[in-house]
């Protein structure tokens, strides 16, 4: 069985995202877990050592031979966090809402194209709603700023 690949980090178990982080995941058995992101492809793969050394794997898989116990691994990362087949399906439901949303946003963008008159009609229609409001509103102060001086007349003895 041929070894392992290694990613453009140099490290097992170790991927770089497009913005430069590094994020870091190791396989027990068929659960996989997230060990999370990290700034630097050398603080992933100490990461991935707390965690091999939890699931108690030979010490040639350690990328780094200066930790010598458990507790000291276990000092170096924090403990994973279990990648779950719910959290696989929560993620897959928000990529096709996001999926959705794009394709709305495509038609509606063509529907645009294809139906200028629609739009202009529309945008007429709302900006005339937003006059009729406003006037609306000015009306009722009108009309609450005259009531207002009324009372301030008869209180006064006008």
């Amino acid at each position: 069985m041929p070894p392992r690949r290694r990613g453009a980090s140099g490290y097992r178990g170790v991927r770089q995202r497009p913005n430069g982080s590094y994020y870091v995941e190791i396989r027990s058995d068929d659960v996989r877990l997230g060990l999370g992101t990290f700034r630097t492809a050398h603080e992933a793969a100490r990461a991935y050592d707390a965690a091999a050394w939890r699931l108690d794997r030979p010490r040639v898989q350690m990328k780094f031979q200066d930790v010598h116990t458990r507790q000291q691994a276990q000092d170096v990362a924090p403990p994973p966090r279990l990648i779950t087949d719910q959290d696989r399906g929560e993620h897959a439901r928000l990529q096709r809402r996001l999926l959705i949303a794009k394709e709305d946003e495509r038609a509606m963008a063509e529907w645009r194209r294809r139906h200028p008159d629609d739009v202009a009609d529309e945008q007429a229609y709302w900006a005339k709603q937003t006059t009729k409001r406003r006037e609306e509103r000015l009306d009722r102060r009108r009309r609450k700023a005259l009531a207002l001086s009324q009372c301030d007349i008869v209180e006064n003895g006008g």
